[in-house]
Formats: C-alpha cells, structure tokens, sequence
C-alpha cells in the first residue's frame, strides 16, 4: 500500500521530492508534538478534577467543623448556664447552713443557759 502512496512522487523534481520530504518530516513530528500536548493536556485536566475534588472534600470538612464548632460552643453555652445555676445554688445553700448554724449555736445556749438555771 505504501508504494502506492508513494506512486504519485514519480516524475517529479529532486528539488520538489525534497521538499515534500521536508513537509512530510514536518508533518509527523507536528503530530507527535501534537500527541505529547495532548497527553500533558489530559494529565493536567485530571489532575485538575482531583485538585477540584480536593477542594470539594475539604468544603465538606470545613463545613463539618464549622458545624460541630457551632455545637460544642452551644454545648459550652448551656454547661456555663448550669454552672452559674449550680454556683447560684450553692451560695444560698451555704447561706442557709450559716443561717441554721447560728440557729443552732443560739439553741445551745440557750440549752446551756437553762440547764445552769436548773442547777440552781
């Protein structure tokens, strides 16, 4: 088949023949150019869908975090409110024991008081 190809170059001019030679040589080694590019085309286009899908998966993530921030600050929220209740409790829990404590500080000695008297 290549002799057929080749067929029509018969007859003509050294100087012709030479130059088709020339812009066949060009002509393959443009589409082997044209190869390369295109395989640095394709492996720049995947490498740029991993790169989106990167950045995708690191959205989502930021998202996640974002969101579970968001809960635990409320979490924090909700634990400082108990504790202050808690503090709240406490103070008026100590006050009371204070309030009892002297009650009963004051009820010895009255008992102590009565107890001299019935001595007497």
């Amino acid at each position: 088949m290549s002799w057929a190809v080749e067929e029509w170059k018969e007859g003509v001019s050294p100087r012709v023949l030479q130059k088709i030679h020339e812009l066949e040589s060009q002509v393959d080694k443009l589409r082997k150019e044209r190869q390369q590019r295109q395989f640095q085309l394709e492996s720049l286009e995947a490498a740029l869908q991993k790169q989106k899908q990167k950045v995708e998966n690191e959205k989502n993530e930021a998202a996640l975090l974002k969101r579970e921030n968001q809960s635990l600050m409320e979490l924090c929220d909700s634990l400082e409110k108990a504790k202050q209740k808690i503090s709240h409790d406490l103070q008026a829990k100590e006050s009371q024991i204070n309030i009892q404590s002297g009650q009963l500080n004051s009820s010895k000695k009255d008992i102590e008081r009565l107890e001299q008297e019935l001595k007497r």
